[in-house]
């Protein structure tokens, strides 16, 4: 991208410098040229970008980076600015919202048959490409969503990661109608999930460590709230685990009534304990794991948000304090979810 004088344009990014702790600094603010899109590709704006437990993964080093110096963020809602050849779905002006899903090779037997989050030779937002932590992204038009008008992008860019895996994990979890889900962790994702499950009238009880997020659940209609290592009320026909901590595996398997199923919706988790087979597995239930999400995940979930309405407890930081956002996230200080807004 060229200013009228023919030079290019630089602007602000956030890149994982060297990964580690929070507390030593991970993340750089530098300078870079704008991108140009490539052929299937478009060039956002970016209004705002949810701020992901994934995201802190990739910071802290839990997830080895792909690539040296990339910029973090895969909840990015914006506005396409320009368009590269082949792109048909969007024109300049439109809003959209780019998920962790990048591409896919579209041609392995897990893409041909609909399972295109196992494909072998997946890309994902703010991992293998450039995210939305910066003013302006490029990303492939093939994998973005059309973004309806009205609601802030500080409550759509959310949806895009937290709800939509949110949605996947429900869906792996196999709950009844009318069924008793228990959630372990009540973070981003976790508010928007229990929100989904109690539209389709599943009672929710919730398990966390923190206060402030036990009262939120409590406020957006859940049954129960109680600390991550309690037993809910009643036994549960599924429960989702969001909280990184492969503890809480034997706790949530052994809420479990007969021929439950717990998910575990994190890209990582701690070490597991040893289960025992009679207390944990046995009478049928399940223990699942959640991988990424498809396009038709996430059209699916942002159709159905678009009916159900979640309430979105967002937490507000600038751009240019991303690092702190960060921060905060991995201090349990943020209640619902961050969002970056453009400075």
């Amino acid at each position: 991208m060229s200013a009228s004088g023919g030079g290019p344009i630089r602007t602000v990014a956030w890149v994982v410098e060297q990964p580690g702790p929070m507390a030593s600094g991970p993340l750089r603010r530098v300078e870079r040229t704008v991108p140009d899109p490539g052929p299937q590709e478009v060039l956002i704006e970016v209004g705002a970008c949810g701020v992901c437990r994934t995201d802190l993964h990739l910071a802290e080093g839990d997830l080895p980076p792909r690539a040296a110096r990339r910029t973090p963020g895969h909840q990015v809602v914006g506005r396409v600015l320009r368009r590269g050849d082949g792109v048909r779905e969007f024109g300049a002006g439109d809003r959209v919202g780019v998920a962790w899903l990048a591409g896919t090779c579209g041609t392995c037997r897990y893409c041909l048959a609909g399972r295109e989050n196992l494909c072998p030779r997946s890309r994902y937002t703010g991992w293998d490409l450039h995210g939305g932590y910066a003013r302006y992204a490029v990303a492939d038009a093939r994998y973005a969503y059309r973004l309806p008008e009205g609601p802030a992008d500080q409550e759509l860019a959310p949806l895009l990661c937290a709800g939509i895996i949110g949605h996947r994990a429900l869906e792996r979890a196999e709950l009844p109608p009318g069924g008793r889900l228990g959630i372990y962790g009540y973070g981003a994702s976790a508010h928007l999930t229990a929100q989904l499950a109690l539209a389709r009238g599943a009672t929710v009880h919730v398990l966390t460590r923190a206060r402030e997020a036990r009262q939120l659940a409590l406020e957006l209609g859940a049954a129960s709230a109680g600390d991550a290592y309690d037993a809910p009320p009643e036994p549960l026909d599924a429960a989702i685990l969001f909280a990184p901590v492969g503890d809480l595996v034997p706790v949530a398997l052994g809420a479990l009534d007969r021929g439950g199923t717990l998910a575990v919706a994190g890209i990582h988790l701690t070490a597991i304990p040893g289960l025992d087979y009679q207390r944990h597995l046995f009478q049928e239930r399940t223990l699942r794991s959640v991988t990424a999400n498809t396009r038709a995940d996430g059209r699916a979930y942002l159709a159905e948000a678009a009916v159900h309405r979640p309430v979105v407890r967002v937490q507000r930081y600038t751009m240019d304090r991303a690092d702190q956002a960060l921060a905060d996230l991995a201090a349990d200080r943020v209640t619902g979810v961050a969002v970056l807004v453009s400075d």
